[in-house]
């Protein structure tokens, strides 16, 4: 309970929290009991049985109801004289625009994706209200202040982004089992079951008859001339909406998820799935996407995994091992999340009251270092370099004579930029927008101009082109500055395109007598600062080495195995589901759970 000092201050305090899930149950309940008396909530989700284990709001009874609403009710049986608002709906809609934003005193995240997470900060920014971000990933948690102007936003230190492996690795040389993951999930299911329409890497082309054009069709594609029946496939049937009601496993009699199928089992497996999918499923057919939660898809995906990895050369592995690949799954520890959200708090009164030089970003570890399992470190300053809070323009590398707008929009202003609602400027002449206010001739204008080469625009964007981008609903605007390349290395630079200056800037943090450089920057240049400045300041007013700070942990739990600098970056997230990030690594970090245990 909050202390009667800090009365006033929470009492009239106006609170958005976004996120009603792990975090955001213990966070709510915490608020509650605090002494909050205006509590706002936002959350898509609806509860799923796998939440039950952690999100102690919800019941049984509760499934498939709205996460935000149930939990309002859930605290208002023990604190009926607060006001709680739940809105069952998704951030990004624009009904929570800067103006919404602007009605709080502070905003609490507990989300659970980087998407949501970066137009949050974007919109707290906007509205000059101050967020406090949190995350939990098992036993290690976070909880960091952002305050504009006074500290560094969300977005001032990069994020590490899930990893991407070339295609020609994926579909031609795969060496590690996580490559036939990628190739399974990604390729092959969602060449047999996804969208038609989307590209697809996975063209298969018959060798029978190499020389006749019409044998040299994708043998994914169905031929208007084909008996599905006669093929020994089967008749498609109706769709079920319990995903894990139709199991391949089940109908084959193997119960164990953690056994090391063999490769006639996994055959068999494989056949089984698509047998059950065009039975059961027909109707999803062509609609559907990867769902860790979809046990027939795990199986699908585990065994093509392994009937892959074996014409290669590689391990197999087991169900479990498989969905916890493709799922990217971590599993969630309650505990930690009742600790986040009570530093949630603790950050939450401090910026309630102005309380500036005790602003903390908290880490929780999993094991003591210095007798410590919770770490304090003073926020690091705005990052001058940051394209998000100090509007310092990017750089993009990009052939001009090739490229087109398209390219631009969805692999740097949406895919990077995470912008929901671009306008694209060069000079006085707009290339792109989106919204629903456009005519029907503009909108035409604008998906025709996507296809457009870049330099044969009527002002043509070539090397020196200085392109400005702006997201109404987010009040974001970056420049880009765009320089000519011919050639990029397909490996490194699959994109065809490298963006400089959101991701390569570093963040310094200073006391009263010199600046030391942020622990948690993956940067070489901080790095280099941190062997000069080799201190940081922390919460209990010691300073510590910032190699004993960076052992520990760093603003985005970048390390699993206590290595800074490892290839293994990882991102702390609300673990609503138990999948929170993508192990560069997966089969080192099983090993050290092993360990562990």
């Amino acid at each position: 309970m909050a202390t009667q000092k800090h009365s006033p201050a929470i009492k009239g305090a106006k609170v958005l929290m976004v996120g009603a899930g792990g975090i955001g149950c213990e966070l709510l309940k915490t608020l509650a009991l605090s002494g909050f008396q205006d509590i706002h909530i936002i959350d898509m989700d609806t509860i799923e049985v796998s939440n039950l284990n952690r999100q102690f709001l919800f019941r049984q009874s509760h499934v498939g109801q709205s996460k935000a609403k149930v939990a309002r009710d859930a605290v208002l049986k023990f604190r009926p004289h607060i006001s709680i608002t739940p809105y069952h709906a998704n951030v990004k809609d624009p009904n929570f625009n800067v103006e919404f934003f602007k009605e709080f005193n502070v905003v609490l995240n507990g989300l659970d994706n980087l998407d949501a997470r970066r137009h949050v900060n974007r919109l707290c920014l906007a509205a000059d209200v101050p967020l406090i971000e949190s995350g939990t990933t098992g036993f290690l948690g976070q909880v960091t202040v952002h305050v504009k102007g006074r500290t560094e936003c969300y977005e001032c230190q990069p994020k590490p982004a899930p990893k991407t492996y070339p295609v020609c690795t994926i579909t031609s040389t795969p060496s590690k089992f996580v490559h036939c993951i990628v190739w399974a999930k990604e390729l092959l299911f969602a060449k047999l079951f996804g969208d038609k329409s989307q590209a697809n890497d996975l063209n298969v082309r018959s060798s029978d008859g190499a020389s006749s054009s019409e044998q040299a069709e994708d043998v994914f594609e169905h031929r208007k001339d084909e008996d599905i029946e006669q093929m020994g496939m089967w008749k498609k049937n109706g769709a079920t909406n319990d995903l894990s009601s139709v199991s391949a496993m089940a109908s084959l009699g193997l119960k164990n998820p953690q056994d090391v199928w063999s490769l006639m089992e996994n055959s068999r497996v494989f056949l089984e799935a698509l047998k059950l999918f065009f039975m059961k499923r027909g109707k999803e057919i062509g609609n559907m996407t990867f769902d860790k939660d979809d046990q027939l898809a795990v199986e699908f995906v585990t065994a093509a995994a392994n009937i892959r990895a074996t014409a290669f050369g590689i391990p197999l592995h087991s169900l479990f091992e498989a969905k916890g690949i493709a799922g990217n799954i971590v599993h969630a520890v309650a505990t930690t999340n009742a600790i986040i959200a009570g530093l949630i708090v603790i950050e939450t009164i401090k910026v309630l009251q102005n309380d500036t030089k005790n602003y903390r970003m908290t880490y929780c570890l999993e094991h003591p270092t210095k007798k410590m399992l919770l770490m304090p470190v003073e926020p690091f300053e705005p990052n001058k370099s940051c394209y998000v809070c100090s509007e310092t323009p990017l750089s993009l590398e990009i052939n001009t004579n090739r490229a087109q707008l398209r390219d631009i929009v969805e692999k740097i202003v949406k895919a990077k930029l995470g912008m929901n609602f671009p306008i694209i400027m060069h000079g006085p002449a707009l290339l792109y927008e989106v919204g629903e206010d456009l005519d029907e001739v503009m909108k035409k204008n604008y998906a025709a101009n996507l296809d457009k080469v870049l330099c044969e625009f009527p002002s043509p964007v070539t090397s020196g082109t200085m392109l400005s981008i702006e997201d109404l609903q987010q009040e974001l605007s970056c420049n880009i500055n765009i320089k000519h390349r011919e050639e990029f290395d397909e490996e490194k630079e699959p994109d065809g395109m490298v963006l400089s200056g959101w991701t390569e800037a570093t963040s310094v943090v200073k006391d009263d007598k010199k600046s030391n450089a942020n622990a948690g920057s993956t940067s070489s240049a901080s790095q280099l600062e941190a062997e000069k400045n080799n201190e940081i300041e922390s919460g209990t007013g010691k300073k510590r080495k910032l190699s004993e700070v960076s052992e520990a942990v760093n603003p985005d739990m970048s390390s699993v195995a206590g290595d800074t600098r490892s290839q293994g970056k990882l991102e702390v997230l609300d673990d609503d589901e138990d999948d929170i990030f993508m192990f560069d690594d997966w089969e080192s970090a099983t090993n050290k759970k092993k360990r562990l245990q």
